[in-house]
């Protein structure tokens, strides 16, 4: 197995040289991103502290432009941060924020609705009902001063916006460039579990990983994933790497070190993908340093615990397979919304479910299955089925 090492980045001229460490390939460089999202209708509603939480980052990444659903969102995911203030402080900003999102909810109804998808309109109206009827209820919650319930209710809730903001996506919004057209493609999300066995761990035997993987952002990269998922690629595999940093699997036994296509006997390689927030479709076989986009920020950034992406080739952009990590935690090198792994791998999905045992997983444990449980309709071109 070959080891995708990383060359540190110097945040600082002092610290320029580079050093290897236990990270996906990354070549050296002493410039780190900074962020400057380029939505300018939008950029006000996502300002902020850096987004951490999976569930949305996948929201504000789905390919929509309805000012309306989103200032509706941003109150109810800004009750994350006002939990964390302790005391009656805490539940008075939650207080405010249930009352801005039930305001917005009631002056832009009209506005969400028209943004709906035609086919998929019916269902919209009905969440924004469900909707509705919830936000009352969390504002009963918190009226009663029941601090527990909030967080369950809030993550009910914007489960009904995410779902909203989905009915407005009426088809996939580009053309993938046409020497990738042919390629297994997620023209969509999907989902899928990964059951790990735990091995000398007596607290934990198993865990299964819930993974929403973004092929709106993403479509190569995440179409070939579900489709080594279907062909069981991933099945009884070990962990490979798990270094307090990334977890990384995907290397099979062999000396190949991705997937061998049966039907070329090569290794299937895919290009890198990455999708520019503000532009309407991903730039291919090129990082953003080499493209001169600095200050570009990525739609899928390596800000939650759990990202998931592709490893590479060090000096090669255009070598990822089969080889998947996920980031275990931040770093100096990797503050949220300005690290060095932005706009150099490609990011296709966040684990949502179960994340912080990731960090709990060792080189050796086992995965013992990845099946696909929502989303398989999205997949076309899958080799698959062509393989039986």
């Amino acid at each position: 197995m070959r080891s995708f090492s990383l060359k540190e980045c110097a945040i600082s001229v002092a610290l320029a040289a580079g050093l290897i460490i236990g990270m996906p390939s990354l070549d050296s460089s002493p410039m780190a991103y900074a962020a400057n999202p380029s939505l300018p209708d939008l950029s006000v509603l996502i300002s902020g502290p850096p987004i951490k939480d999976p569930g949305a980052l996948l929201r504000y990444a789905l390919p929509i432009d309805n000012k309306a659903i989103r200032e509706v969102q941003k109150p109810l995911e800004d009750i994350t941060e006002s939990l964390k203030v302790a005391g009656v402080r805490g539940l008075d900003s939650v207080e405010r924020n249930v009352k801005q999102a039930s305001r917005s909810l009631k002056q832009g109804k009209s506005l969400i609705i028209s943004g709906l998808a035609e086919s998929k309109k019916d269902h919209g109206v009905e969440l924004l009902d469900k909707l509705e009827i919830g936000m009352e209820k969390l504002q009963q919650i918190v009226e009663g001063r029941n601090r527990d319930a909030v967080a369950p209710k809030q993550k009910e809730l914007l489960k009904y916006v995410g779902d909203v903001e989905e009915d407005m996506v009426d088809s996939f919004p580009y053309e993938v460039p046409e020497e990738y057209r042919s390629m297994p493609l997620l023209k969509g999300r999907a989902a899928v579990d990964m059951k790990v066995k735990v091995k000398d761990n007596p607290n934990l035997e198993e865990c299964v990983f819930h993974i929403v993987l973004d092929g709106y952002n993403a479509p190569v990269t995440a179409g070939n994933f579900v489709d080594l998922v279907q062909r069981h690629f991933y099945d009884g595999m070990e962990i490979q790497r798990a270094d307090g940093f990334v977890v990384q699997t995907g290397d099979p036994e062999g000396p190949a070190e991705g997937f061998i296509d049966p039907s070329t006997e090569k290794t299937r390689t895919i290009p890198l993908e990455i999708m520019v927030d503000g532009e309407k479709a991903p730039v291919y076989g090129s990082t953003l340093e080499e493209l001169g986009l600095y200050k570009a920020q990525t739609k899928l950034p390596f800000n939650a615990f759990g990202t998931m992406a592709m490893a590479r080739d060090e000096f090669e952009n255009n070598s990822a397979s089969s080889q998947v990590f996920w980031l275990l935690k931040e770093s100096e090198l990797t503050p949220s919304n300005a690290n060095i792994l932005d706009g150099r791998y490609a990011v296709f999905g966040y684990v949502t479910e179960n994340e912080d045992f990731l960090a709990d997983l060792k080189v050796g444990d086992v995965i013992e299955s990845i099946q696909v449980v929502s989303g398989l309709e999205n997949l076309v071109n899958p080799s698959y089925k062509i393989a039986g």
